[in-house]
This record gives structure tokens, C-alpha cells and sequence, in this order.
């Protein structure tokens, strides 16, 4: 999955589940942002690049949600 993907299936999680998300890419090095879900956040990378399956279940765990929500 790509990173541009990802976001796309999350920002539409939060939309149904009415949680806060936003994308802050002034805050980050490089091609790297911060990605802020309700309360929790992660560190998201280019978002044309591919996730590596490690990345991907790791901001899975840092934003508290379950692989089968995404889908």
C-alpha cells in the first residue's frame, strides 16, 4: 500500500468514526510529515512511496487501530 493510500483510507476511518486527523507537513524532515489521528500520532514518509509491511503495522499500533478497520 502506498503512503498516499493509506492516508486516503484513514482520513475516511476518522470521517466515520468523527476523530480529528491532520496532515502537518512542515513538521517532519525531508518527505517525512506528521500524521495526527485524535490523541495519537506517527511519522509518515513519502506518501508515492510504497509501506514496507514493518512501517505500515507500526503506525498502526502508534494511532490504535486494527488492520480490518482500514479496509
Amino acid at each position: 500500500m502506498k503512503g498516499s493510500e493509506f492516508l486516503r483510507k484513514l482520513k475516511k476511518l476518522a470521517k466515520e468514526k468523527n476523530i480529528r486527523m491532520e496532515l502537518i507537513q512542515r513538521r517532519g524532515k525531508g518527505s517525512h510529515s506528521t500524521l495526527i489521528y485524535g490523541t495519537r500520532f506517527t511519522i509518515i514518509r513519502n506518501l508515492k512511496d510504497e509501506l514496507k509491511t514493518g512501517t505500515y503495522n507500526a503506525m498502526l499500533k502508534q494511532l490504535g487501530i486494527d488492520e480490518d478497520e482500514l479496509r
